[in-house]
């Protein structure tokens, strides 16, 4: 009898041909049994496998799976990156170790875009998107937080309590035994322990959610921003004494205001101007000395450096410093004699900056106004505290304003126009109203002296040599760009393919749809495209201001950045022994890096504690329509902005029909493949809430109405 013929062994094309084929399925056992390999053939190919490793063709996988190179393996640790134009998170695989950038990964949102905060890292699940080359991933397990811990809202039912939890992510609830509940009351906002077989045990007690105040908990505990200081951090606030004359110039008898919103409590800076002989203006733009206060490497700076910056929510402040500085010591209050580091800038008549010079100094705020108040002055209607104030105090600032105008409008920085909302308590500390903010000269003129006051601590630090931590805002990158010039090519938009992109090539596109409908929608779109701040000591420019170089100096009381910017000016100016220290100096770049990341938790913190103040104001509206717009196309459904509100919420796919939408993502848009329906960025729709959940802070909809077939050929 003969024996069966010995298949022969297979080269690398074909192991590696077979890898590329079962993308992220495979591994020695694999291989081995589609080729029949036994014994001895296995040593050969563990030679190929470590060849193939060598020439960089292949990579390890998940669970010791083999894959071919520059692809992911199915399971595998990635961090959010950002945002595209359509508002889908972007990620990037942790490891990466090829020469080419990895491909792009899209996250599937299983609620609202603004679920994970960039920089975060999640265990995700990665699927091919089929004809395009990246990746869709799935959260598996999101590494941040604290492992077998989980924050939610206890609730008694039947008897039995339950644990509903505050992350929108999360897919189940766990039971809570009696025994475990702590004595945890029905609605109470707790942190549990997770026990197997779903069950939880609660740990601590953070208060009712029928308490307003615990919704802002909810988002406090979920980041982990700090609330509470040390021991030494707190003695060291009490034991600040007012600052002397000594050394410093004395700006007590100048009428220095500060303009902050009404409910201000904290007012770090104040502003002045008058008109020079030569048709100019002197401005000064005067900061809280928190640096006197705060010295380097004590129990204060600690503190101020891990939390990073003041947490701001609709009903209280989580501040960087201990209330004794923040609201007391440091802020400019007005008739108190405070400590401030100041700049003198002088203008010419067409608002460029001829000069500038810094000062410590004393000073005495002569009043503190909010925004309204400057503004009704401006326009011929003071009040009590404004009408001495108006023509020595308010006019010239209005008439410096007036000449940075035109300089501003020279180098054209981005100017996008996005209506902001702002949540009205009532005195209960629920939402009464949710309205639109608005936007006055008042606001205006206060950003531009500070932006200018900015520039001159920048230009200032790097023409002594002296270490800063810039605001860099870089570029538009390429790959967004390429998918905004495509998606405005579709509303009949150009933009120019310029060797250097400028802020006034997008303002040339906004201009242009100013006063139509799609003006919201290209302003939104536009926003997306932009790469997202940071701190770093390496400048590389404000690309959306359109300056060379730029630093935050403004809000020492609230920015750690900007108490770094004061040490280095007094350092570089020899203005105090309390500069910047060489150790801080050394260690810039990972200060940048962390104070990046604690700006976007408070960001995400604020965020989640908007959505959840919203949900709970929209909760007794359950059935009702509302007019929205498209302000994300997933291929998982819409996120749809609601006119009146700004409330956000999902649109499910599944909501929309039982035919099949197909996402086209350069048109950001859902086309029905049966019915023609399009569903596209922008557009204008009626939705019913079916669903509103404070706890996460979720809002579901429905269609109002069903959708109008488009018969074939025809358009929209």
């Amino acid at each position: 009898m003969t024996k069966p013929t010995r298949p022969p062994l297979p080269g690398k094309d074909e192991i590696l041909r077979f890898i590329e084929e079962n993308e992220g399925k495979v591994g020695k056992r694999e291989i081995a049994r589609a080729f029949r390999l036994r014994g001895a053939d296995r040593l050969y190919l563990k030679k190929i496998l470590r060849e193939l490793a060598d020439d960089g063709l292949i990579g390890r996988g998940h669970r010791r799976r083999v894959q071919a190179a520059g692809t992911l393996p199915g399971v595998t640790v990635i961090e959010i990156t950002g945002t595209d134009v359509d508002g889908e998170l972007l990620a990037r695989p942790v490891r990466w170790e090829h020469d080419q950038p990895p491909p792009p990964i899209i996250m599937a949102p299983s609620a609202g875009p603004s679920a994970l905060g960039v920089g975060e890292r999640v265990l995700a699940r990665l699927r091919r998107i089929e004809g395009e080359d990246g990746y869709e991933a799935r959260t598996i397990r999101r590494l941040q937080a604290s492992p077998g811990r989980v924050l939610g809202v206890y609730q008694r039912h039947g008897g039995k309590g339950v644990l509903i939890p505050a992350d929108k992510r999360a897919r189940h609830t766990y039971a809570i035994e009696r025994r475990d509940s702590r004595g945890a009351g029905d609605g109470e906002l707790v942190l549990a322990q997770i026990l197997p077989h779903r069950r939880a045990r609660v740990l601590e007690q953070l208060g009712n959610m029928r308490e307003p105040r615990t919704i802002s908990l909810i988002a406090i505990h979920a980041h982990g921003i700090p609330t509470d200081f040390s021991p030494e951090a707190e003695a060291e606030a009490r034991a600040a004494r007012p600052a002397s004359l000594e050394g410093r110039e004395d700006l007590r008898a100048l009428p220095l205001i500060t303009i902050d919103p009404a409910d201000a409590r904290d007012h770090d800076d104040a502003v002045w101007a008058e008109p020079t002989a030569d048709g100019g203006w002197h401005v000064i733009v005067a900061i809280a000395d928190v640096a006197h206060y705060v010295p380097a490497g004590g129990a204060l700076d600690q503190a101020a450096r891990e939390r990073g910056n003041s947490v701001y929510f609709p009903d209280w402040v989580v501040p960087m410093l201990p209330e004794a500085l923040s609201t007391d010591l440091c802020s400019l209050k007005a008739g108190r004699v405070r400590a401030c580091l100041a700049v003198h800038l002088w203008i010419d008549e067409r608002g460029r900056k001829i000069r500038h010079r810094f000062v410590r100094g004393l000073m005495r705020s002569a009043a503190a106004l909010h925004y309204a108040q400057v503004q009704a002055a401006q326009d011929g209607q003071p009040d009590e505290a404004t009408a001495p104030l108006r023509e020595p105090v308010i006019a010239p600032l209005y008439g410096a304003y007036g000449a940075v105008l035109r300089e501003r409008a020279r180098h054209q920085p981005l100017d996008l126009e996005l209506p902001e909302r702002r949540i009205e308590l009532d005195a209960d500390g629920r939402v009464a109203a949710i309205a639109p903010r608005a936007r006055i000269d008042a606001h205006r003129l206060v950003e531009e002296f500070m932006i200018m006051a900015n520039v001159a601590a920048a230009q200032t630090l790097e023409k002594r040599h002296t270490a800063c931590m810039y605001r860099v805002h870089e570029p538009p990158a390429p790959e967004k760009l390429d998918a905004l010039r495509e998606f405005l090519r579709s509303l009949g938009l150009t933009l120019n393919k310029a060797a250097v992109l400028k802020p006034l090539n997008f303002n040339t596109i906004l201009k242009k749809v100013a006063g139509t409908p799609q003006a919201m929608l290209v302003n939104q779109v536009v926003l997306r495209a932009q790469s997202q701040a940071y701190y770093s000591p390496d400048n590389l420019g404000h690309f959306g201001l359109a300056l060379a170089r730029y630093a935050h100096f403004t809000s020492p009381i609230r920015r750690y950045a900007d108490v770094l910017v004061h040490r280095a000016l007094i350092r570089a100016l020899k203005l105090g022994d309390d500069g910047l220290s060489e150790a801080e100096a050394a260690a810039m770049a990972e200060t940048g890096e962390h104070i990046s990341n604690t700006e976007r938790r408070a960001m995400a913190a604020e965020r989640d504690s908007t959505d959840r103040y919203i949900s709970a104001f929209m909760a007794d509206k359950l059935g009702a329509v509302f007019s929205g717009r498209i302000s994300g196309v997933t291929r998982f459904g819409l996120f749809i902005t609601l006119d009146d509100s700004g409330a956000d919420g999902l649109l499910p796919m599944r909501h929309l029909g039982a035919e099949y939408f197909r996402h086209d993502e350069a048109r950001h848009s859902l086309v029905g493949q049966r019915s023609g329906v399009i569903y596209r960025l922008g557009d204008a729709i009626a939705v019913r809430l079916v669903e509103a959940a404070p706890i996460t802070g979720g809002l579901r909809f429905d269609l109002a109405a069903a959708p109008k077939t488009v018969r074939r050929g025809k358009k929209r």
